[in-house]
């Protein structure tokens, strides 16, 4: 399903930057940014928040079955990321085989491209994830 040049620019913060939020009154960690707290409701003040982009595997599961616009990449995994503020997201685990991928390995955040409308559209670029070798 191909994006909207306007839905692309608002999801920039989020894809790019790895930008959430963060509540002032409990310190709950979001992404992606949330304006309200669902924790405090109205009483929580929430702030734009920087992730470190560093977290682990908290779940995954390799891809054999894609969505249209990702034929081409399969297989390939993907990951439930527990980020080391304690947000979670939903991101590829790239440069590995999911035989190699462990619940609980260190990961760190990388920007790459996601998708091409060819042959003369948008080129999306975002964050995926890859193991930190230790």
């Amino acid at each position: 399903m191909k994006e909207s040049i306007p839905l692309t620019w608002r999801k920039i913060p989020d894809r790019y930057r790895l930008l959430g939020s963060v509540c002032k009154n409990c310190n709950g960690y979001y992404f992606p940014a949330r304006h309200v707290c669902p924790k405090c409701r109205r009483k929580g003040k929430v702030d734009g928040y920087q992730f470190s982009g560093r977290g682990r595997v908290f779940s995954f599961t390799e891809i054999h079955a894609p969505p249209a616009g990702f034929e081409d990449q399969i297989p390939y995994v993907m990951a439930i990321v527990e980020l080391a503020e304690g947000a979670r997201c939903t991101a590829e685990i790239v440069d590995v085989l999911s035989k190699d991928v462990k619940i609980g390995d260190e990961v760190e955040m990388v920007f790459r491209k996601i998708q091409s409308h060819d042959p003369e559209g948008l080129i999306h670029y975002g964050f995926k994830f890859k193991k930190v070798k230790k």
